[in-house]
């Protein structure tokens, strides 16, 4: 009985073993790639149009004179302004000023430049309290940095020109501050 339970055990294993290698060479068999049929799209029609009627002949065309040529024009001005909030710091850096808190004022103007870091108004008014505070190399920075930023508005132009050649005298540097106010963009 047990040679018998072998030999039926050994006859599955080969079933189950060829079943296998018959399985996998099933899936080993490549499929014949069918070519989808080409789709055949409508083609258009074109119809002829007859062409549009002429248009009339145009009336006689009379050109208006041209004015004469102006000197070069000075680009315009671009005026700046200060957002609401930064207006709102502004005017309470200058109460604060007024009321002689210049470190309180410092760091309102400070908030002022983080919100508007690319406005010269804002600049040109750290430039008044660094004079204000007595620190000069601080408010030519801030000048400059205005005239920089500002350099489009004439108005800008010259409040920081003037800012700055302040700064220039309070270092003893006076030929600079007077060469800055002889530049005609100061007038």
């Amino acid at each position: 009985m047990a040679s018998e339970n072998a030999s039926l055990v050994s006859l599955w294993q080969r079933a189950a073993v060829a079943c296998c290698i018959l399985g996998l060479g099933a899936c080993s068999v490549p499929k014949p790639y069918v070519m989808p049929a080409p789709v055949q799209e409508p083609v258009p029609v074109i119809v002829a149009k007859e062409p549009p009627p002429a248009p009339p002949p145009p009336a006689q065309i009379v050109e208006a004179p041209k004015p004469a040529p102006k000197e070069a024009p000075e680009p315009p001005s671009r005026a700046f302004k200060l957002g609401p909030a930064a207006q709102a710091l502004v005017n309470q850096a200058r109460t604060q000023i007024a009321r002689g808190e210049l470190p309180g004022a410092s760091g309102t103007l400070d908030r002022a430049l983080r919100i508007e870091p690319q406005n010269p108004l804002l600049w040109i008014e750290v430039a008044g309290l660094r004079l204000t505070e007595s620190d000069p190399k601080q408010a030519e920075n801030c000048a400059r940095k205005a005239l920089l930023l500002g350099s489009a508005d004439a108005t800008v132009r010259i409040t920081a020109g003037h800012l700055l050649a302040d700064a220039l005298r309070a270092q003893k540097r006076d030929a600079e501050a007077q060469d800055l106010e002889q530049q005609p963009w100061m007038n």
